[in-house]
């Protein structure tokens, strides 16, 4: 039944309420499927039940209803933000509760891994394996400043800016004690900045290339062999080893 399946009317002919028999005449009667009955026996057997208050929708209220199912005019608002949906767009989502069109938008929008609300039309923002974040929303797990669209180093669920990412977890050079960003080598189980695994005499970096170590000092060959070895008393080379 809906709400154009009966008629509500003063009696005027003689007439009694099919359900309590009390009689009609000059009392307000709803007329439905060819039966009249009182007001009251109409909301106790006949109205429909408000999907939003479950209580019935009596003869003098306006009823909505889509899909088999009904509302007072006053219960069909949005079930977020509580406006009046009639006559407004809607949608039927779970457990029979009307969301309007814009909290419909907001709820099916991804959601922030920072702040957790909606990600709308128009928002600048960070993506980074399938998890989306307002850009500034997308800090460091360390200072907590904003690293936006700026580079960054992942570790687990954290991420850290490139300053925090380097003390904290980046190796230091044996040498200069600053942190290792890239590239670098070891030697003896101890990292080293390329620019800084270098020849004491003539400077030249030493990566990848021969050299002896004498104390804490590190030579190539040809600086060995000029400042370092020892001479030969017959021939007055070098004695290198090499």
């Amino acid at each position: 039944a809906g709400p154009g399946s009966y008629t509500v009317g003063t009696m005027s002919e003689r007439f009694d309420c099919h359900y309590c028999r009390d009689p009609l005449q000059g009392k307000k009667y709803v007329q439905k499927e060819g039966r009249h009955c009182c007001v009251k026996c109409f909301e106790k057997f006949c109205a429909n039940t408000c999907t939003e208050c479950k209580k019935p929708i009596g003869a003098d209220s306006k009823e909505l209803h889509f899909k088999n199912r009904y509302w007072h005019d006053n219960c069909f608002r949005c079930f977020k933000c509580y406006t009046s949906l009639v006559n407004e767009p809607f949608m039927l989502r779970e457990n029979n509760k009307v969301w309007c069109s814009n909290c419909t938008a907001a709820e099916d929008a991804p959601r922030c891994k920072g702040c957790f609300k909606p990600i709308i039309t128009g928002d600048q923002t960070v993506e980074y394996k399938k998890m989306v974040w307002h850009k500034d929303c997308f800090t460091c797990s360390q200072c907590k400043e904003v690293i936006g669209s700026g580079s960054f180093f992942p570790k687990g669920d954290e991420f850290y800016c490139v300053s925090c990412h380097e003390h904290k977890f980046a190796k230091s050079c044996a040498k200069c004690k600053n942190p290792i960003t890239s590239g670098g080598l070891t030697y003896q189980e101890q990292p080293w900045h390329s620019e800084c695994f270098i020849c004491s005499n003539c400077k030249k970096q030493l990566g990848g290339k021969r050299f002896t170590a004498v104390e804490d000092q590190f030579y190539c060959v040809e600086c060995y062999k000029e400042c370092i070895a020892k001479k030969c008393a017959g021939c007055n080379n070098p004695i290198t080893g090499m």
